[in-house]
C-alpha cells in the first residue's frame, strides 16, 4: 500500500552551500539577515559538520554533593505530589503539601545515597553533556541560492558576519597569493 502526495522523509538537506560560519549564532544571524532583506528563509537550512559530543566536567561528586542532590530532587517530586493531593483532599491541603515534600525529600535523599554508594568511585564527578558542530553550513534551495548569496555579501562587508571560506576556494586563494 502506498500512499500518494504525503511529502518526503528524507531528513538530510538539500541545496547549495551559501556560506559556513564558526558558530551557530553567526549563521543564525545570517538567515536573520536574508529575513530581514524580506527574503524567503523557508528556503535555507542550517547543518551542523563534523558533530562531536562535549563533556564538561562541573566539579567534585563527594557524598554531601550526592545526597544533597537526592533530598532536593525528592523535594521538588514530592511537591508535585503534594500538590496533586491537596488538590484532591478534603482536608487540609497544606498538610498533603507538606507530607509529600517531607516524604519526598527522605526518599531522595535515601535513594541519592544509595546510587552514590553503588557507584563506588567508578564516576566521581558530575558533568554537561552536548553535541556540538565545528562548523555551520546556510544552505539554500538551488532556485534561490544566487539570490541569498548576494544578500550575504552585503551583510559580510558590513562587517558584521564572515563565513568562511569553502576548501576549494581557500586553496584557489592560496594559490594565487603565492
Amino acid at each position: 500500500m502506498t500512499t500518494q502526495g504525503m511529502p518526503s522523509m528524507d531528513p538530510r538537506p538539500t541545496g547549495l552551500t551559501i556560506g559556513t560560519y564558526d558558530t551557530y549564532r553567526e549563521a543564525q544571524r545570517a538567515v536573520d539577515y536574508l529575513s530581514d532583506e524580506k527574503f524567503p528563509v523557508e528556503h535555507t537550512t542550517i547543518v551542523g559538520n563534523n558533530l562531536r559530543q562535549v563533556e564538561k566536567i562541573t566539579g567534585r561528586l563527594t557524598w554531601g554533593r550526592a545526597l544533597t542532590a537526592g533530598l532536593a530532587s525528592g523535594a521538588w517530586f514530592g511537591l508535585f505530589v503534594g500538590l496533586l493531593l491537596g488538590l484532591f483532599t478534603t482536608g487540609n491541603w497544606l498538610a498533603a503539601l507538606l507530607t509529600g515534600v517531607v516524604l519526598g525529600a527522605f526518599f531522595g535523599l535515601v535513594f541519592g545515597g544509595l546510587s552514590y554508594a553503588q557507584s563506588a568511585g567508578r564516576r566521581d564527578f558530575t558533568s554537561r553533556t552536548a553535541v556540538v558542530a565545528t562548523t555551520y553550513d546556510v544552505l539554500c534551495d538551488f532556485k534561490f541560492a544566487e539570490e541569498a548569496r548576494n544578500h550575504l555579501a552585503k551583510l559580510a562587508l558590513k562587517g558584521e558576519v564572515h563565513p568562511l571560506l569553502p576548501d576549494h576556494q581557500m586553496q584557489q586563494r592560496t594559490q594565487t597569493d603565492q
